[in-house]
């Protein structure tokens, strides 16, 4: 059972020349079942493309997720409609009275700006605060990792000489954990940033679990010992041409970016990408949905 959303909302087109199922409100409530309600707090400045690469993950389950969408109502988004966002968004204040089983902080590209000067850094404090009371798990994504471990652990972020920009192999630390059940022993993930979370930080707190790392990426996965946060620095979510609009927008801007690592045959970039962390991504987010989500959350919210 798919991913309940609206409609109109532009991703259904998309995936729906995918093959991949999603299902519409009006069909979804002839469903006798309670679905497992995942907010996602999109600060990507292209919101339409961030929804589709979450809903293509989240669909491929087979439980009944209804999906809200909410944003930083300080932070004016310059790449995504007005219109667009009055019609599928709402603001923190909208739903912070209701509950989630789930929640997703996306990334977003402010990685070089510290945490106190991001203009919706307060209000983000306030959503990361709520998450402890009123959502099951949270996974934070890139830079809402780093977020997060900042300000639930005071955990820093280091600029990196260069951009760290491709797609690395990675361990488990702890082979078993539901999470990554099912991974083979070395597995790709997508990673697209300027700086680094550090992994003597992440071993010397007594409340967090390093879960997972590359050799050349450094740490990948962070877990509170419950597992009701979870901080993701790398892109599970991102589909096969994000590194490549990435790699384009950066030389069209003069970036000095280098080819982004292990994705373009012979690091050819007018070569069709070659993905490596399809079946990965999808493993991954259905692990989370099942075993820290559905088996945790409660029917019925009191």
């Amino acid at each position: 059972m798919p991913v309940n959303i609206p409609g109109n909302l532009p991703a259904i087109n998309i995936l729906k020349q995918e093959n991949i199922f999603v299902m519409e409100t009006q069909r979804a409530l002839q469903q006798d079942i309670r679905p497992l309600r995942i907010a996602l707090c999109n600060l990507m400045p292209l919101k339409i493309i961030t929804e589709t690469d979450f809903i293509r993950l989240l669909s491929n389950s087979p439980l009944q997720i209804e999906l809200e969408f909410f944003y930083m109502d300080k932070h004016e988004s310059k790449n995504t409609s007005r219109e667009h966002m009055n019609i599928f968004y709402k603001t923190f204040d909208q739903i912070k009275d209701q509950r989630f089983d789930g929640l997703i902080i996306t990334g977003a590209p402010v990685e070089l700006i510290p945490f106190e000067e991001v203009d919706y850094w307060t209000d983000l404090q306030k959503v990361m605060d709520w998450s402890k009371t009123h959502v099951t798990s949270t996974l934070h994504i890139c830079w809402g990792a780093q977020a997060g471990l900042y300000h639930h652990y005071g955990i820093g972020k280091y600029n990196l000489n260069a951009k760290l920009f491709g797609v690395f192999e990675h361990k488990i630390t702890q082979p078993g954990l539901p999470l990554f059940r099912g991974f083979d022993d070395i597995f790709h993930v997508p990673h697209s940033r300027y700086t680094e979370t550090r992994m003597e930080d992440i071993r010397s707190n007594p409340d967090l679990m390093l879960v997972c790392y590359s050799d050349k990426a450094g740490v990948n996965v962070v877990a509170s010992r419950d597992f009701r946060q979870i901080f993701v620095t790398g892109h599970f979510e991102y589909n096969p041409e994000t590194l490549n609009q990435e790699y384009v927008r950066d030389k069209n801007k003069g970036i000095d970016t280098p080819l982004p690592e292990n994705y373009f045959p012979n690091n050819d970039p007018q070569a069709e990408p070659f993905v490596r962390w399809r079946a990965t991504a999808n493993l991954f987010f259905i692990n989370w949905l099942n075993y820290y989500v559905y088996q945790e959350t409660p029917y019925e919210w009191t």
